[in-house]
Parts: structure tokens; C-alpha cells; sequence
């Protein structure tokens, strides 16, 4: 064989890696099959002697077809191996099982935004969410999340719940540092930010800002907890540069919400939040930024 250079091993494997590009949609709509109709189960059931085809169709849950096609995707993705013509779950394929993470990622992308990119030309071309379309007739996501329809609602606030479950615990002490006795929760949606507020404080007192049909769900989830006497909610539109945020506030606090929008609508967010502290209050923003991320996994699959 041909030495290659490490100038043709570099072109080798950047033409690799865009190959990996070009056919990831169909890996990843067969991983997804593969973990949803127990394909995936079944290998791992197996154990490390592997399990065939054959043995697999013969349980009657799929055809041998079916098999070939979804399982050598997964090959190709890491997923699965194949050792002597027998089927082994490999380290992806186990993280596709077990890991929540991962699990809630994949629901997250194939119920909330798989038909919606296929209007990323027009979208980004229009500056409007085109594939929205897909759930209902609404200007922005956040009008109609509430009625969004299933599994795309449930796999939404999985998404949303599982960063903000595991980020609030670490970052409370550091809002709580100046002992603030009122705090605005500015895109409120569900209320979690403000029940992990509320438990962590006694003596504070939250605001909420949303549009009225998320705060009703966050109004729901206060009611439940009890907590419903320390909040107050705010219905408002956001996006309305002319709306003035509740003032008065210690802490304007923003969660996974500017990089929503354009910078300019950031703009005006921050120019509104600034108004509405009180004297020596601050901003605190807890955001996904690309370049800020301790891992390379999450710089790269950071939604834009």
C-alpha cells in the first residue's frame, strides 16, 4: 500500500469526518430506532458472546431486513460491533441505554426540531422560525409551547428540565451571595428556576415575567409546591422593547433565555433589566456559550 503523508492523512480524514457529516441525519434516525424498538436492549441482553441476526429475527420482533439496515447503521456510529458475525453493544451503544443525557438529547432533537430543519434555509433567510409551522401557526415557540403537541411537549421540557435540574444547585449559592430579597425571574416558563429559589430562601421573594400562558404553568407548579404566597407573576410580552420590566429588583435573573433571540433584542432585554434594579441589584445570567464550555461536547453541540 501507498504511504500516506501526514498531509494526505490529514485530507484522509478530514473527507472522513464530512462523510460522517453528510450521512449522520440517517445514523442518527436509525440509533433512535434501534434504542426505541428494543434492538438495542436485545444486543445488550446478549452480553459480550454477541447475538446474530438470525437470532434476533427469530423472536419475531423484527425482520431480517429491518435488522441489516438499522443495525449496520449503528455499526457505522459506533453503537454496535461485530464480532465473528454475531452483534455486541459497544460503549455508544451503551450511553444510548443508559444515560439520560443522551436519551433526553435524541428525543429533544427528533420530536422537537427534526421537521422544523428542514426550514432552516427559508428560517434564516426570513428571520422567522418557518418549521414552527410543523406544530401549529404561532410567531415564536414560546406562544405555543403550552400547546405543543405530544411527544414533542414532553420531550421540550424533559430537555429544558434536565440542564436546568442539574445547573440551579451550583449556581444558587452564587445568587444568593448579596442575600437578595428580591429577585425577577425574566422568562420564567415553567417556574423552575423560581421553586429552586424559593426552597434554597425563606426570606426571598420572587417575580415572574413570561407570556400568560407559561405563567400559568409555572403558577400551576407553585400552587403545588405551596409557595404560591412568595411569588408574584408578571404577564408580559418580552419582545415588546416598549414593555418595562418590573423594577425595584436585587437580582434580574435570566436562565438559557437571551441566546434565544437576536443581539438586538438582547439589547433592549438588558437595557430593560438594568432599569429594573435597585440600588447596588445586578444582572445574573446563566447562558450557553460555545466558548465558554469546560467540555468539547458541549461547545459543539451547543444549539445556536
Amino acid at each position: 500500500t501507498k504511504r500516506f503523508t501526514p498531509e494526505r492523512q490529514s485530507a484522509w480524514n478530514a473527507r472522513y469526518e464530512a462523510q460522517r457529516i453528510a450521512f449522520g441525519p440517517v445514523v442518527f434516525q436509525c440509533v433512535r430506532h434501534a434504542w426505541k424498538h428494543g434492538m438495542l436492549d436485545a444486543v445488550a441482553r446478549a452480553g459480550g458472546a454477541g447475538i446474530t441476526t438470525a437470532e434476533l429475527a427469530a423472536t419475531g420482533r423484527w425482520t431480517a431486513y429491518a435488522l441489516k439496515v438499522v443495525l449496520e447503521s449503528c455499526l457505522t456510529g459506533g453503537v454496535v460491533r461485530l464480532a465473528e458475525g454475531r452483534w455486541v453493544l459497544d460503549k455508544a451503544g451503551g450511553c444510548v441505554l443508559g444515560d439520560r443525557m443522551t436519551q433526553v438529547n435524541i428525543d429533544w432533537i427528533h420530536d422537537v426540531c427534526w421537521k422544523g430543519l428542514f426550514e432552516l434555509d427559508g428560517s434564516l433567510a426570513a428571520g422567522k422560525p418557518l418549521g414552527l409551522q410543523a406544530f401549529g401557526d404561532w410567531p415564536t415557540l414560546y406562544e405555543g409551547m403550552s400547546q405543543l403537541p405530544e411527544p414533542a411537549k414532553t420531550s421540550w421540557f424533559a430537555f429544558d428540565h434536565f440542564y436546568s435540574d442539574t445547573s440551579f444547585p451550583l449556581v444558587l449559592p452564587d445568587v444568593f451571595a448579596t442575600a437578595p430579597r428580591r429577585i425577577l425571574d425574566v422568562g420564567a416558563n415553567t417556574g423552575r428556576f423560581t421553586l429552586a429559589a424559593l426552597a434554597y430562601s425563606d426570606a426571598v421573594e420572587m417575580h415572574l415575567v413570561d407570556l400568560p400562558q407559561q405563567l400559568a404553568a409555572a403558577e400551576a407548579a407553585l400552587v403545588q409546591a405551596g409557595l404560591r404566597s412568595r411569588a408574584t407573576l408578571h404577564p408580559m410580552d418580552l419582545l415588546d422593547p416598549q414593555t418595562p420590566l418590573p423594577a425595584g429588583m436585587d437580582v434580574v435573573w435570566m436562565s438559557q433565555f437571551p441566546s434565544c433571540f437576536s443581539e438586538t433584542e438582547i439589547e433592549t432585554l438588558l437595557r430593560r433589566a438594568e432599569a429594573a434594579l435597585a440600588p447596588q441589584g445586578q444582572v445574573l445570567i446563566l447562558d450557553t456559550l460555545w466558548d465558554r464550555q469546560q467540555h468539547d461536547i458541549a461547545a459543539e453541540t451547543q444549539p445556536g
